[in-house]
């Protein structure tokens, strides 16, 4: 029942605040870097809290840009980080998604050409997804590598072997006006240790769309289709049951906002807090789909609530 809190207005929110809200939601969205994990460490409380959601009978998914990786691999890591009520149907990345949106809603007449890694090739693979084999010498360029004649789409991805032929051979593909240009998502970096970053799948796009004059359709988060493709998935699902929680305000809460869907930040990825005051101060309206409606410190901040139900049921 979106808005029927009175706490809700991009502010911490804590205690029985928590309970209310996770007794009102039917259906839980996570994002998963930044959220549930960094990298191969799970973030303290995070397996209990999702474990415990799905044994209190909440539906739950995980909605992730990252594009790296088929599900079967996601299935391997949340095992191995103690998450292990999670089933391969509740996984829903970047790269499943393009797979489903090439199959069944563009049903592409040819080959797809892909700039990604070879998780996003295994994916489309499974969806029986034609892709165009990299073949060329090693001294190839543009001027004389072979260019398939029966490419329909071209879909770029995260890619940390991007070239300058790959670049090339996309552009010339997207001259073709019935050639789709697809993205799986365009997240602009991510954050590594030390400091640095790693360009994304945004980064990528953006070369190949001035290269081509052309825009891109995004797959990913905030589109409205990941969403779609849950619902899909998911008979009877109401946005107004439902809960988004990330920690990137400019794909996850918008994403959240896109679909009509409360929204919930988490402070141990990217966005803090002074960024989502900064949109909600905003004059442009538009800024207003990145502000979330809760705020938590992490994931964990849910588990008090479990045991508050679990102590009442042993009374």
């Amino acid at each position: 029942m979106a808005g029927a809190f009175g706490f809700k207005g991009c502010q911490k929110i804590r205690g029985p605040q928590i309970r209310h809200l996770l007794e009102a939601k039917d259906f839980f969205l996570f994002d998963c870097d930044g959220v549930i994990w960094h990298g191969e460490k799970a973030i303290t409380g995070a397996a209990q809290v999702v474990n415990s959601l799905i044994r209190s009978g909440k539906r739950v998914v995980f909605v992730t840009n990252n594009c790296t990786r088929p599900r079967q691999n996601y299935m391997l890591k949340f095992s191995r980080l103690g998450f292990h009520e999670v089933m391969l149907e509740q996984i829903f990345s970047s790269s499943y998604c393009s797979a489903l949106y090439l199959r069944d809603v563009a049903k592409v007449p040819g080959q797809v050409f892909v700039i990604g890694c070879e998780g996003l090739r295994r994916e489309l693979q499974e969806a029986g997804i034609p892709c165009v084999e990299e073949a060329d010498e090693p001294e190839a360029t543009i001027y004389n590598c072979t260019l398939v004649p029966d490419v329909k789409a071209v879909l770029v991805g995260h890619d940390d072997q991007m070239t300058f032929l790959k670049l090339a051979k996309a552009s010339c593909y997207l001259r073709d006006p019935d050639c789709l240009f697809l993205a799986t998502d365009n997240d602009p970096w991510h954050p590594l240790s030390g400091g640095r970053i790693l360009p994304g799948s945004g980064s990528l796009i953006a070369a190949i769309e001035v290269a081509s004059g052309r825009k891109a359709t995004v797959i990913g988060k905030p589109s409205r289709f990941m969403f779609e493709c849950i619902s899909s998935q998911f008979s009877g699902l109401d946005p107004a049951q439902c809960l988004m929680v990330g920690d990137r305000l400019e794909t996850d809460m918008l994403f959240g906002s896109n679909c009509g869907l409360d929204t919930m930040l988490t402070l141990t990825g990217i966005s803090q807090m002074e960024e989502a005051h900064e949109y909600s101060r905003s004059e442009l309206s538009t800024n207003h789909g990145l502000v979330p409606d809760y705020v938590v410190d992490t994931i964990a901040d849910f588990l008090p609530a479990f045991e508050d139900v679990e102590e009442e049921e042993s009374n």
